[in-house]
């Protein structure tokens, strides 16, 4: 069924349809005036002879012209229906002050935010992408998506910030992806969560509710560690110990089913969304017929000019 994308458009109509009204207003009262003359011949002049209904036909064609094309611009369009994957990934990336700690090169969040790159550009296209960074509390910086540019972007930008609230993390990405719409499918969404972090959670709702959280919902939270049990950072002046909690971030990804890495591989990464299977729901678009219309409108514009040389040897 054909819409109107801009509607009010329509008003264009109306003057073809005044200039319509008057050619045949016009073409009645000639008829009605010529029918007042006695000379034969000279009213033949007036209309010459075996034109009949041609005379017609040119301004017909150019009046359809015109309509269509004052039609266009109100911008008809069809409704489609486009398949739309809603399969979600949500990266989550710890910006604690521990993540400063060299013990990794250059520092534990620069290699955090390398492993994050080289997943997102390997991740198929068809899947949803969200972004979630956690210290004190954990915020959604890119909602799930297809725009892995926002996200690249996302993460280059990170800044570190005090505490961890590694469950925080877990509860804003299951929240993220409870977002994604349903598009005419049933259920939620398959989904996977990343976790990239040193662990020790200082903040926030416990690893163990997360984890519970997770499982429940039937979202796998693979983790990655970074960091070694040697690393420090100074903070206030200080010189402090930052150990790997890899125990807990095990833990969380045993409990939900996922995988827990320590140096992980662009190709160990796949394991994490390589059997997540797929949704599929339907957005609906609309696809312009624009352009079809002014084709149209353009030749019915070539119709009416060949008629009126051909038959009048003139441009109507």
């Amino acid at each position: 069924m054909i819409r109107f994308l801009q509607p009010w458009w329509l008003l264009a109509v109306l003057p073809v349809l005044v200039l319509a009204g008057v050619y045949v207003w016009r073409q009645l009262h000639r008829r009605s005036y010529a029918m007042r003359f006695t000379n034969v011949e000279l009213l033949r002049t007036l209309a010459p002879k075996g034109l009949g209904w041609r005379r017609h036909a040119s301004a017909t064609a150019l009046l359809l012209s015109m309509l269509v094309l004052a039609t266009g611009l109100a911008r008809p369009s069809v409704d489609l229906k486009e398949p739309l994957e809603r399969a979600t990934v949500m990266l989550a990336i710890d910006v604690s002050l521990s993540m400063q700690a060299g013990d990794v090169e250059p520092n534990r969040l620069v290699a955090a935010q390398e492993a994050a790159k080289q997943f997102v550009a390997e991740l198929p296209p068809t899947y949803n992408l969200g972004l979630v960074s956690f210290a004190k509390a954990a915020n959604v910086l890119v909602p799930p998506g297809k725009d892995r540019a926002a996200v690249i972007e996302a993460i280059d930008a990170l800044a570190l910030a005090e505490a961890t609230a590694t469950g925080e993390a877990v509860f804003t990405c299951l929240d993220a992806i409870r977002s994604v719409p349903a598009d005419g499918a049933s259920g939620p969404p398959p989904a996977r969560i990343v976790l990239l972090s040193d662990g020790y959670r200082t903040s926030g709702r416990s690893v163990e509710e997360a984890a519970a959280a997770a499982q429940s919902a039937n979202v796998p939270v693979s983790t990655i560690a970074f960091g070694t049990d040697t690393g420090e950072v100074e903070i206030a002046g200080q010189a402090q110990r930052v150990p790997v909690d890899r125990l807990s971030l095990a833990q969380l990804a045993e409990t939900t089913q996922g995988f827990f890495y320590e140096a992980a591989s662009v190709g160990e990464l796949k394991e994490v969304y390589q059997d997540m299977g797929s949704s599929i729901g339907f957005r609906t678009e609309p696809r312009e017929l624009t352009q079809w219309y002014a084709g149209i409108a353009l030749l019915l514009a070539l119709i009416a000019a060949a008629m009126s040389m051909l038959w009048t040897s003139r441009l109507p």
